[in-house]
């Protein structure tokens, strides 16, 4: 046995033990859980990516402890839609919602405005509605108080005289039903699209107080709007409607934590204005963990107890490294398998080559976060949208990578192959595999760097990885937070980086090491 041969195995050895740790680390709290769920059902709540429905979602997984039922929080999510779809597709049990997202966006009926009737309307499908929690976060557009009294800006009418603002638009609120649509129509309102963009409803903050934005959304229970002083414009022709906070949660809840539902009613009407504005604050600007000012709200104000269960820095980093690991390296794994044989036929077949570099090349121009949004109804929240997405993105470097490979190998190779008396299979694995190995190893180390970054959006889709503590970081404008996930990825694609440099080194040989060079 040479001693190439010897080094490949070793390094083909050490990535399968890699990749088998991962599996067994990320399957076992999978097989807790699945022990926990068969002792007693565990509540699956969900949130959106603002701080107020983080909170919420801590409220009621608080609550759920409290009446000693177990209970996961699937932070963050993405838009509405997202955890609609989720729970209609029992990947979620409950989570925060608003009455005027229900009527308008998701059941597209503005005339249903008493919750009651709500409630009803959500009753063939198979949900249940909570009584209102007691504050309105309505929708409403502002600008700092200083520009509102330089322009004598007063009420959304108002905006019509000042085309030549800028506006900081949340990109739900740009496309939903209930937000600018309406609003434009309603009031007239014609901006230059040089003058209006979309954006982070955490970063359009920053852009107005650094004075980059003249107006931007709100919630009317935003903790900035008091921080900074800042002015909201009088909605003078009643667009927005009622938001009021409710749960929405699944009828079967009821009979499978009975407890825990029977307690949703001792929220209602605990939570106004003021008060969730407060609890916003303290998560924002006072830097408290969400959990904690959850189970301090629940202690003070409805007596329970509720034993807070924080997590170390090294597990958290721990955890969230097995869940991005495991998020690159399955569907790094898929698409070898599957892009390799591609690549292949490509090069053969030159006809058949182009549509399939066509169709990969199609792929990898979707945006990462719609096809996240696109797989969810057939696959769920989780870790299996991300992976599938991942999987369809690695594909293009490794196929145009094989592809390239295989057709410039030089045409007197194969034809003493062939002259030798190989059949075509033998000179593939023989001849042209080997010669094309640089190429190949170099898209497939390609897509690997590309998957680390990339898997960070899976946060959004609740895959975890090192993207939520960055989506964290965002949300909460906290630099630390940020880097305590970006600075794993960045380290994580380095070591990825050297781990391929050392696989070339182990299965190319070096006379064709140095002519790729």
């Amino acid at each position: 046995m040479t001693r190439a041969r010897t080094r490949a195995r070793a390094a083909l050895l050490a990535l399968l033990l890699i990749f088998l740790f991962v599996q067994v680390a990320a399957a076992a709290p999978a097989a807790s859980a699945d022990g926990e769920r068969d002792a007693a059902h565990v509540v699956r709540v969900g949130s959106k990516k603002f701080t107020e429905s983080v909170v919420l979602g801590e409220l009621l997984v608080g609550l759920a402890r409290a009446h000693d039922t177990p209970a996961a929080h699937q932070r963050e999510l993405g838009g509405t839609r997202i955890l609609w779809n989720a729970l209609r597709a029992d990947e979620l049990d409950i989570y925060p919602e608003y009455t005027g997202t229900l009527a308008r966006e998701l059941l597209a009926r503005p005339e249903l405005q008493d919750p009651r009737e709500l409630a009803r309307a959500l009753e063939p499908l198979g949900l249940r509605l909570s009584a209102p929690l007691g504050f309105n976060n309505t929708y409403a557009l502002g600008l700092t108080r200083a520009r509102a009294r330089a322009l004598d800006v007063r009420t959304i009418s108002d905006l019509r005289d000042h085309a030549e603002l800028r506006l900081g638009l949340t990109e739900e609120f740009y496309e939903r039903k209930d937000g600018w649509p309406v609003v434009r129509a309603a009031y007239g309102l014609a901006f230059a699209s040089d003058r209006l963009r979309t954006l982070d409803h955490d970063l359009a903050y920053a852009g107005l107080l650094a004075g980059e934005l003249d107006v931007i959304d709100f919630y009317s229970t935003d903790p900035q709007i008091a921080a900074h002083g800042l002015t909201l414009l009088e909605d003078d022709r009643g667009v927005f409607p009622r938001y009021d906070a409710v749960l929405l949660y699944r009828a079967d809840l009821e009979r499978r934590a009975p407890a825990f539902t029977r307690a949703l009613t001792s929220l209602e009407g605990q939570l106004d204005d003021g008060t969730m504005a407060a609890l916003n604050g303290r998560v924002q600007r006072a830097r408290e963990p969400e959990a904690a000012v959850a189970a301090s709200f629940l202690d003070e104000r409805l007596g329970l107890r509720v034993e807070l269960r924080a997590p170390t820095v090294a597990s958290r980093l721990r955890r969230r490294a097995v869940e991005h690991l495991t998020l690159v390296g399955v569907s790094l794994l898929a698409a070898v398998l599957v892009a390799i044989p591609l690549g292949v036929v490509a090069a053969r077949r030159r006809r058949v080559g182009q549509v399939v570099l066509a169709l990969v090349g199609v792929v990898q121009t979707i945006p990462s976060l719609a096809l996240l949004v696109v797989l969810i109804p057939p696959l769920g929240i989780g870790a299996a949208p991300a992976i599938v997405a991942l999987f369809l993105y690695s594909l293009l470097p490794i196929v145009r990578s094989t592809h390239a490979g295989l057709t410039t190998i030089d045409p007197r190779l194969r034809e003493a192959a062939a002259a030798l008396g190989l059949p075509a299979r033998a000179r593939l694995r023989l001849v042209e595999l080997p010669m094309a190995a640089p190429s190949v190893l170099s898209g497939v180390k390609t897509s690997a760097v590309i998957n680390v970054g990339t898997a960070t959006l899976g946060a959004l889709v609740g895959a975890g990885g090192f993207g939520q503590p960055i989506l964290a970081g965002i949300r909460l404008a906290d630099t630390s937070l940020i880097l305590q996930g970006a600075i794993p990825a960045a380290a994580l694609a380095l070591l990825v980086q050297g781990l391929f440099e050392l696989l070339e080194r182990a299965l190319v040989p070096r006379g064709l090491r140095l002519r790729s060079r």
